[in-house]
């Protein structure tokens, strides 16, 4: 089959590989539709570590070609969802509630990262009774991609937040995860949500998915205004959703005492993360920092899916671009080098 890989760090391409094959309880999946995500763009510059022909992607939905012989619950041609997490179940990780830590930290991120991704003709799903969704026939492939890792883990940052019922909620970045938490965020009962962005095209989505109010760091002093717009006290919830220092910092700065700053930001450079000291109340502002990784599994998806089934949300407006799949190395540098005013690139296979 063919397959869009990382030949090493900071070089891509195309790859003929073998077919995956299977265990007692995995899946085969043909892929039909797939996502670009930006940490596949950390991963190719080393952001966990050296790889040598590691197929890239976590994002995809397809059809299911084969199943091993202990899987009840799929069959060939089941239009299927997977998560970008896909756990080992059985882990005291996952059993204590955590399986996006499954085996290791981050351990249940499987999909480009301990093992091939979905970038390519088939994909493999470990446990597919327990990683795997089946789509309803009113949701289109392309709708349905997005419940792999943008909405589960935008929806992960905000409900890591604690938003109680009508709070407030700052949103640090608005692309297609922190789209994401906006529209979360607004979907948990947030009374008001305040957007920070400085690209119009994304400030226009974040009004489309429910921010209230957009605050342009280019413009204006981000405290300044966040404080301005909540009379002073800072909000319930502040979610961080770039993955930079000066972002997290200011997350800190803007949270009221006794409220929570959650992470959905990857950290991909730097060795260390501040916290400001006097806005954390030197350590006693009751100020409570959440993190997390994208929730994965069969319950998660479903769930998600559902959102969309019954119009809750429409996640298309993420997608700017689109390419073919013998396009990859094209959509690839557009997504990479965030040309042309990307939000999103989806893969037609």
């Amino acid at each position: 089959m063919k397959a869009f890989v990382m030949k090493e760090i900071g070089r891509v391409g195309f790859l003929e590989k073998p077919v995956p094959g299977l265990g007692p309880g995995d899946a085969l999946v043909r892929t039909t539709r797939a996502l670009i995500c930006t940490s596949d763009t950390h991963t190719v510059k080393g952001g966990i570590g050296p790889r040598q022909d590691l197929t890239l992607g976590h994002e995809a939905v397809g059809v299911v070609e084969a199943v091993g012989g202990e899987v009840k619950d799929f069959r060939p041609g089941d239009r299927v969802l997977a998560g970008a997490i896909t756990p080992d179940w059985g882990d005291l990780s996952s059993q204590n509630g955590y399986p996006s830590q499954s085996g290791a930290p981050l351990g249940g991120f499987k999909f480009a990262n301990l093992k091939d991704g979905v970038f390519a003709e088939y994909f493999h799903v470990n446990e597919a009774d327990a990683n795997l969704a089946r789509i309803p026939d009113g949701i289109p492939d392309e709708a349905a991609v997005y419940c792999a890792d943008m909405l589960s883990t935008g929806f992960m940052g905000a409900e890591h937040g604690n938003i109680p019922m009508g709070g407030t909620v700052a949103v640090l970045a608005q692309g297609p995860v922190g789209l994401m938490v906006t529209a979360g965020a607004r979907l948990l009962g947030a009374g008001l949500v305040i957007g920070v962005e400085s690209v119009p095209g994304r400030q226009k989505l974040a009004r489309l998915y429910g921010a209230d109010a957009i605050v342009d760091f280019t413009k204006e002093d981000v405290v300044e205004r966040v404080l301005e717009l909540t009379d002073g006290q800072g909000v319930d919830t502040a979610v961080e959703a770039l993955g930079a220092d000066a972002t997290f910092q200011t997350c800190v700065r803007i949270t009221k005492p006794g409220g929570t700053i959650s992470n959905t930001g990857y950290f991909g450079e730097g060795e260390f993360v501040s916290i400001p000291r006097v806005e954390w109340g030197v350590g006693m502002a009751d100020k409570t920092i959440a993190t997390g990784l994208c929730p994965g599994g069969r319950l998660r998806m479903e769930r998600l899916l559902r959102v969309l089934e019954n119009k809750r949300l429409d996640p298309t407006h993420l997608t700017t671009h689109e390419f073919r799949f013998d396009e990859m190395e094209r959509a690839f540098e557009v997504a990479d080098k965030k040309l042309e005013d990307v939000v999103k690139v989806l893969i037609t296979f």
